[in-house]
């Protein structure tokens, strides 16, 4: 059985996808993190914009696979470097409907992460030893994941 805790809510916004097209490994799209917030009970704050982005990758299988690299800062002023790595896949239908912008309900699609942190900030430093999971959803602005602690 694994356990978890919530970490925190983290809602990221994007700005216009970068389309490299179709490489050897799949179709590469790179998306630039354009802000956001986060919020949970150890830590709060702001997604830095132009401090990263997502190359995500369409693979030959019809999934898309993030690797996303970006920073926060808490809301008493710690940086906090967010990576990671995760996979999203649904019908063809639904991806069509997520491509459109269109609000689709995540229950409709599978999209998780594992994401890691890295800082400097003593306060945090907890932060830097932990795994952790994201369930997330499409927004029409960006993409929402609930992240967890594993315990």
């Amino acid at each position: 059985m694994i356990a978890s805790r919530p970490l925190f809510v983290i809602h990221i916004q994007l700005h216009p996808v970068y389309e490299l097209g179709a490489t050897p490994h799949g179709r590469r799209r790179i998306i630039p993190v354009a802000g956001g917030e986060f919020a949970g009970d150890r830590l709060r704050g702001k997604v830095l914009p132009h401090a990263g982005s997502d190359w995500l990758l369409e693979r030959g299988d019809g999934a898309f696979q993030q690797d996303a690299r970006f920073a926060l800062e808490t809301d008493d002023g710690a940086v906090i470097a967010m990576t990671y790595r995760g996979v999203r896949h649904a019908s063809p239908e639904v991806v069509a409907r997520l491509a459109r912008g269109e609000q689709v309900e995540p229950t409709e699609y599978y999209l998780r992460t594992a994401p890691f942190f890295e800082t400097a900030a003593e306060r945090y430093d907890w932060i830097n030893r932990i795994l952790a999971i994201g369930v997330g959803r499409r927004t029409p602005s960006g993409v929402t994941y609930d992240v967890f602690e594993v315990l």
